[in-house]
């Protein structure tokens, strides 16, 4: 990780990146879904959940072709590869613009990483679509290549071992009051803000 000119190891901030830094609005998904498939979205909004197969997919122990033919199967919905894909990465609104425009000055006084929940094909569009955003983290830890996900403490344990730095010394923001927690039971200073000005009154504070 970057020392600061004083020799000294920076301190992290760490963000989530769905609801802090990059826009998203599932209902998106599901109304994808419905109009590619010919069902009525309310039986995407009634049956879908995170279940198992959607916390694996997540840390890498199944693949998209894999998630969706479990969907398929337990909603009675068939579509074609393209338009899962094509549905599951509807997701995206806009990037908080306000809160990258941050980065630059954050980054004389931290070293920038990001810890999201994600798999592979959202991983794939979100890097392809905001490369000018991503490519201010110093790293990124996506929870299908570190295999492991948020809320679990022990997640942020291993998450600062591989930046290799104290969890005291790490600052972290979520939309999620659940991973917020979690953050907290394993030491991180931990803030859970709700939309773009949340962000960017704690990014302010700091």
């Amino acid at each position: 990780m970057p020392d600061s000119s004083a020799g000294e190891q920076k301190p992290v901030l760490l963000l989530d990146l769905g609801g802090v830094v990059l826009g998203i609005d599932f209902h998106r998904v599901f109304q994808y879904w419905a109009s590619a498939s010919g069902v009525e979205a309310s039986l995407f909004y009634e049956h879908w959940t995170l279940d198992q197969a959607y916390k694996d997919q997540e840390i890498g122990r199944l693949d998209f072709a894999q998630y969706t033919a479990h969907l398929s199967d337990t909603l009675g919905v068939s579509m074609s590869p393209q338009h899962w894909r094509d549905g599951w990465n509807a997701l995206w609104t806009e990037p908080y613009n306000e809160v990258a425009a941050t980065f630059v000055e954050l980054k004389q006084h931290f070293t920038l990483c990001a810890f999201s929940n994600t798999n592979a094909v959202h991983a794939e569009s979100f890097m392809q679509r905001y490369p000018h955003i991503m490519g201010q983290f110093d790293q990124l830890f996506l929870s299908h290549e570190v295999g492991c996900r948020k809320p679990g403490a022990e997640a942020f344990l291993h998450v600062c071992d591989l930046m290799q730095t104290e969890p005291q010394r790490v600052t972290f923001l979520d939309d999620s009051l659940e991973n917020v927690a979690g953050a907290r039971a394993a030491q991180l200073t931990a803030h859970h803000t709700r939309n773009e000005a949340e962000v960017l009154n704690v990014l302010n504070r700091l």
